[in-house]
């Protein structure tokens, strides 16, 4: 297994998205630790993988603070002896409307969110891979020279988050720690039935794409456990393009 031995930490673990990388994870052998910010939404992931025959552990943390953030990290490290994968899959709570038309408060949160959240995990998390010399920070939703219409802060964030990648990645390479992004260009699972202009949305994301689909839960899951592994130990300070071409680099 890709994993074997290895502990992970996943944020936003009861979204799609985290919840996908937990169970891929905890499948190649990893011991995952779920955090979310409220507990109910955390049991199906954590159930599923058990259920499976893997190891979950679930907590309550809000990923925006750093005192919770330190407290869960150094708990996690205390019980398993090492943190080996942190992965932050939180959602930014972004309002998309033109710039013209958006509040400053609605504009400034994903950014804001997007940039603590990161700077958070990843410190806390690298305060234990440092004194072992490995570890890898994974993150989702990483930018492009694309952009659309109508975004508000959201697409900032994201190029945001890319730089914030690039300054961890080159702060924390010398300690042997590998710093990597996640893009995918929209998943179409991520949108619950009876989302308003759902079918219209998903046309427009499997449109935008050079290979007439778009990326699955289930390929973010295989590709984060891939990333995460030894087998892709050449890979930091960059991105891995998931977008099945609708992100052209």
């Amino acid at each position: 297994m890709l994993l074997e031995d290895k502990v992970a930490v996943v944020y936003g673990a009861s979204g799609p998205i985290g919840g996908a990388a937990a169970r891929a994870f905890a499948r190649e052998g990893a011991r995952v630790f779920l955090a979310g910010r409220d507990a109910a939404p955390l049991d199906k992931p954590a159930e599923d993988i058990r259920a499976a025959g893997g190891t979950a552990e679930s907590a309550v943390v809000d990923a925006r603070e750093g005192a919770a953030v330190d407290a869960f990290v150094d708990g996690v490290a205390a019980q398993a002896g090492r943190i080996d994968i942190s992965f932050n899959a939180i959602g930014y709570g972004d309002v998309q409307k033109p710039l013209m038309e958006i509040s400053e408060a609605d504009f400034l949160q994903p950014i804001v969110t997007a940039t603590r959240s990161q700077f958070l995990t990843t410190r806390a998390a690298a305060r234990h891979m440092i004194p072992r010399r490995t570890g890898v920070i994974l993150a989702f939703g990483g930018g492009g020279p694309q952009t659309l219409p109508g975004l508000g802060g959201f697409k900032i964030a994201l190029d945001a988050l890319e730089g914030l990648r690039r300054q961890w990645a080159i702060e924390l390479g010398p300690h042997g720690i590998r710093v990597v992004t996640l893009k995918s260009g929209g998943v179409p699972e991520t949108l619950p039935e009876g989302f308003p202009g759902r079918d219209a949305i998903v046309d427009s994301l499997v449109g935008a794409t050079q290979l007439g689909r778009a990326a699955t839960l289930a390929d973010v899951g295989d590709v984060a456990a891939f990333v995460a592994s030894d087998r892709a130990r050449t890979l930091t300070a960059t991105d891995v393009n998931i977008s099945c071409g609708a992100i052209v680099d």
